[in-house]
C-alpha cells in the first residue's frame, strides 16, 4: 500500500485532505507541531529518513490574514521558506518522487489581469500586504519545478483561491475576511448590536471555494497520470490554480453572512482600514480541461460552516 506522509494534518486543508484519504483507506503519516518542527532542518532529515513515505503532501504553512501579514512579516516568509525548503529537500533527498505542494493565489501580481492565469507568475509587482508570503510560496513552485527538472521527481503545485470551512481560525485578529466576518456577524445577532463594521470600502471581488472542494482537486492533481499533468502544465510553469471561476464583493458576501446568522441589523464599512487587492479570481480553465470542477456552493458552504462554528465556539481563543 502507498504511504502518504500528509504534512499540516491539524489545519483546515490538511484536516480536509486527510479525511479523504482515511475515507479511502489510506495509509497516512502524519506529526503534530509538538512532534516535528518543520522549519528544523535536523528533525525533518531524520523523520524522513527514518519513515521514507512513497508520496509527500505538503499542506503546512503558516497563514493568516492582512493584519497577521502586516505585523508579522518576517515570521511569514521565513517560517513558510524553511517548511518547503526542509520537506521537499529532504523528501528528494529520502527518495520521495512524488509530492504536491499546495501555495496561494497571492503568488499573482497586484495589477494582474482578471481572471488570474497561471502564466501571469512573476509578471508585476506583488500585493504590499503579503509580499512575504507570497514570495515564500512562489520559492516553493520553483523548488518543485527545479527538483524535477534537476532530478526527474514528480512534484506538482496546486494554487488554491482563498479558502474556508470545517476547521477554519476565527481568531478576531488573525483570521481571514470569511471566518471573521462569520464570527463578528454572530457575535453581533447574539449581543443584539445594531451595525456592523467592516474593513475597507467593501467593493474589492473575492473568490471562496470551500476546503473539501480543495482537498479534493488537491487528491485529483496528485493522482493525474504523469503524461497527463505534464501535458496540460509546463517544467517551469507547472502550477496549477483551484477555485470556482466566480467571485463576490466583500459588502456582498457580508450581507450574505449577515442573513445565514440571523444579523438583522446595519452593515457600515470603514474606507479608512485597507482593502488589499482589488479583485482576485482564478482562471481555472486548466484545471477544468483536466476535469476538476468546484461542486459546493458559497451559500451552502457558508450555511455549513457556521453549522461547524456553532458546534465548536467554546474551543475557541478569545
Amino acid at each position: 500500500m502507498t504511504r502518504i506522509y500528509l504534512a499540516g494534518h491539524r489545519g483546515m486543508v490538511g484536516g480536509a485532505i486527510l479525511r479523504q484519504l482515511k475515507a479511502r483507506g489510506a495509509q497516512v503519516i502524519t506529526r503534530t507541531h509538538a512532534e516535528l518542527d518543520l522549519t528544523d532542518q535536523a528533525a525533518v532529515r531524520g523523520f524522513l529518513q527514518a519513515e521514507r513515505p512513497d508520496v509527500v503532501i505538503l499542506a503546512a504553512a503558516k497563514v493568516g490574514g492582512i493584519l497577521a501579514n502586516n505585523t508579522y512579516p518576517a515570521d511569514f516568509i521565513y517560517e513558510n521558506l524553511m517548511i518547503e525548503c526542509n520537506v521537499i529537500h529532504q523528501a528528494f533527498a529520502a527518495g520521495v518522487t512524488r509530492l504536491l505542494q499546495l501555495g496561494s493565489s497571492c503568488i499573482y501580481p497586484r495589477a494582474v489581469p482578471q481572471p488570474m492565469r497561471e502564466d501571469a507568475l512573476l509578471t508585476g509587482v506583488l500585493e504590499p500586504t503579503n509580499e512575504p508570503y507570497a514570495i515564500a510560496k512562489i520559492a516553493g513552485i520553483k523548488l518543485c519545478e527545479s527538483y524535477n527538472r534537476q532530478h526527474g521527481t514528480d512534484y506538482r503545485s496546486v494554487m488554491p483561491t482563498n479558502l474556508y470551512g470545517p476547521g477554519d481560525n476565527f481568531h478576531p485578529e488573525n483570521s481571514h475576511v470569511l471566518p471573521a466576518l462569520i464570527r463578528r456577524f454572530h457575535e453581533a445577532a447574539r449581543d443584539g448590536l445594531d451595525e456592523v463594521v467592516i474593513w475597507g470600502t467593501g467593493t474589492p471581488r473575492r473568490e471562496f471555494l470551500h476546503v473539501d472542494d480543495m482537498a479534493e482537486a488537491s487528491l485529483f492533481v496528485l493522482d493525474l497520470p504523469k503524461d497527463t499533468y505534464d501535458a496540460n502544465t509546463d517544467p517551469m510553469l507547472s502550477h496549477i490554480n483551484v477555485g470556482t471561476g466566480t467571485d463576490v464583493s466583500i459588502l456582498d458576501l457580508a450581507r450574505m453572512v449577515a442573513g445565514i446568522t440571523g444579523f438583522g441589523g446595519r452593515i457600515v464599512t470603514d474606507p479608512t482600514k485597507p482593502d488589499g487587492t482589488p479583485r482576485k479570481l482564478m482562471d481555472v480553465t486548466r484545471l477544468a480541461d483536466m476535469g476538476w470542477r468546484a461542486r459546493i456552493g458559497l451559500e451552502e458552504g457558508i450555511a455549513g460552516t457556521y453549522r461547524w462554528f456553532l458546534d465548536n465556539q467554546d474551543s475557541f481563543r478569545r
